[in-house]
């Protein structure tokens, strides 16, 4: 046992202040200077994940306290992430909970704790943003205790210390009533809690060694790096060590370089103490849930367990006859290899590849929709071009009968839109679990609905809730299949010719529907230009110009005032098609097509 060492993982739901805490942590370690430049949210080092607020990779960093390392990890908060926040558990030896004290515990709360009782992880709670004008902490408490009690708790788990903290502000006190005042304070508190309720890893620091891989970095000089807490025994630089698949010796290798974790850096060290989290460069096969052990009497240690994708999605090479114009990475093959190496690196990602087609097609399984959205616009960020079919549920057949994935919805919204919003999901298999007013006029309303009953919901929601209203939802695994949901009532409007849409054929368009062009931008047959306000779709010219005639008013066109269009967002328009409909995307633009762009 290394009692110098707490490894320590940071779990929310999202948007309950993770990052921010974290940010603190770092700054009153000492690792900043007092005048230096430090961004915000320093661990959302990805553009994605700094542009939607959120963080999508679990990432690690230490601090110094009281001589104590604390190795920190920062873990996602959205659901369509949880194979991060799973992997990041079994490297840790205690959690921090945040719970924002005006939310309270939201569905990914729920799934993180879940994943962390079930390890045994011990818990130090902390109520966050307690500034917050609608704060409610009493309540809150409340509810964590409840939501313990419904994850089968022992009793030993519910003896966890609670903390009220301000994490903009970088404190936290004990005591409610002097949080509330925002006395003077800091985290030192929350530091000696983790030191005093975390107990050091475990681990005979003289036995042979044994390194589980639980997360994989990569870097241009040294290749593949292996990340993973160090469970027993030491490592050395140069030691050649066995690494296991599957219980079975895979290759024997010396390990080139260790690096450990230091604030935000890595640095080169000639050891790896037991207990510590570290990386390896040198083992060029390592895996995520491989051993690395002694080379001469190796022993594997239980691999990672990371729950099934629920949703799939069919990526191929675009073939639009605007292909080639906005991208560098055109080819099946090159997605093919860019695909590949995300099932390396993520592994709630399943890749597989669909035969007998005219094109290749790669079928891609993931967690969620958010989860696809973030894969397809890194993949366009890097110069990609793609096809990509409707996201579709993956089902399971059990004694001859047919089962779904199963969501539970959290939606916090005004009182004024529970009546459509219940109505919307009732018709698309939802069933109220439980509904509560949270203060303020808006209410929290729990839904278990199947997953494909979710899929394009989320952009109707925003309209119906006027922006208003929140809505999350979480796992609840398979159950019987609920019937059939009806999807979009709305046809398409579908371009059949090539050319550039103009004013003139637009305009006479928009009683048909809206519009998803404007003028000057380029069609080809089969692409979507609007939503038909008719349940079919409808074969359009938009390229159609104004006839020229002897005798011409004069400002008759300028009398043509076209509505805005409606534009997609990725995510949008990956929830909007549907049937027989793709997405075109490319670095530029996101266009709705028809799979077979000939009109039938």
């Amino acid at each position: 046992m290394n009692i110098k060492i707490r490894n320590v993982a940071i779990i929310a739901h999202v948007d309950h202040g993770k990052t921010t805490l974290v940010d603190a942590m770092l700054w009153q370690s000492g690792l900043f200077r007092d005048n230096q430049n430090v961004r915000e949210r320093i661990m959302d080092n990805l553009d994605l994940e700094r542009e939607k607020g959120i963080t999508i990779m679990a990432k690690n960093t230490s601090v110094v306290y009281a001589g104590h390392k604390i190795n920190i990890v920062d873990t996602p908060g959205h659901a369509d992430f949880g194979g991060e926040v799973e992997r990041t558990l079994t490297m840790v030896d205690g959690v921090l909970l945040l719970v924002d004290s005006s939310e309270g515990p939201l569905p990914q709360t729920r799934f993180v704790l879940q994943k962390a009782l079930e390890r045994k992880l011990p818990v130090i709670c902390v109520v966050n943003k307690i500034d917050r004008p609608d704060r409610r902490p009493r309540e809150v408490l409340d509810e964590i205790y409840s939501l313990f009690i419904d994850l089968d708790a022992d009793d030993a788990q519910l003896e966890f210390p609670v903390f009220y903290a301000n994490s903009k502000l970088g404190v936290a006190y004990p005591d409610l009533a002097e949080a509330e005042a925002l006395g003077p304070g800091d985290l030192s508190p929350l530091f000696e809690a983790i030191l005093g309720s975390i107990p050091a890893p475990g681990g005979d620091p003289d036995g042979r060694a044994q390194f589980l891989v639980t997360n994989l970095d990569y870097s241009e000089y040294l290749g593949r790096l292996a990340i993973g807490t160090l469970r027993r025994g030491r490592l050395a630089r140069s030691e050649v060590v066995a690494l296991m698949k599957d219980g079975q010796v895979a290759a024997r290798e010396p390990i080139k370089t260790i690096f450990t974790y230091r604030g935000l850096q890595r640095e080169e060290t000639e050891t790896a103490d037991c207990g510590d989290i570290v990386a390896l460069a040198g083992l060029s096969d390592a895996f995520i849930g491989d051993t690395v052990a002694d080379a001469e009497f190796p022993e594997a240690l239980p691999g990672v367990e990371i729950d099934e994708p629920t949703l799939t999605m069919e990526f191929s090479a675009n073939v639009s006859p605007l292909a080639g114009r906005e991208g560098q990475s055109v080819t099946s093959r090159q997605i093919r290899a860019r695909l590949e190496k995300e099932a390396l690196f993520n592994v709630s990602i399943r890749l597989s590849q669909i035969e007998d087609e005219s094109v290749e097609v790669f079928k891609v399984g993931a967690r969620g929709e958010l989860q696809l959205a973030v894969l397809v616009e890194t993949m366009r960020r890097e110069g990609f071009e793609l096809t990509l079919g409707p996201p579709r549920i993956i089902t399971r057949e059990r004694d001859g009968q047919t089962l779904e994935p199963l969501e539970l919805a959290t939606i916090d919204i005004p009182e004024e839109y529970v009546g459509v919003v219940t109505e919307k999901l009732t018709s698309r298999r939802g069933r109220v679990v439980r509904i509560h007013g949270c203060g303020s006029g808006r209410v929290r309303l729990e839904m278990e609905c199947p997953t494909r009953g979710l899929i394009g919901y989320r952009s109707q929601f925003r309209t119906d809730t006027r922006g208003t209203g929140v809505l999350n939802s979480i796992s609840l695994g398979y159950a019987p299949w609920a019937g059939p949901i009806k999807g979009r009532s709305n046809g398409s409007l579908v371009s059949d010719r090539s050319g550039k849409a103009v004013t003139y054929a637009l305009y006479h368009l928009q009683p048909r529907g809206v519009l998803f062009v404007s003028p000057g931008d380029p069609v080809y047959p089969g692409l979507i230009v609007g939503e038909n306000s008719r349940p079919e779709d409808m074969w359009v010219n938009p390229c159609k110009e104004k006839k020229l005639t002897n005798i011409r008013a004069s400002g008759s066109d300028e009398a043509m005032r076209l509505i805005p269009p409606r534009r997609l967002q990725l995510e949008e328009a990956i929830e909007y098609i549907r049937g027989e409909d793709v997405l075109e995307v490319t670095p530029k633009s996101v266009r709705l097509r028809k799979k077979v762009l000939a009109k039938k």
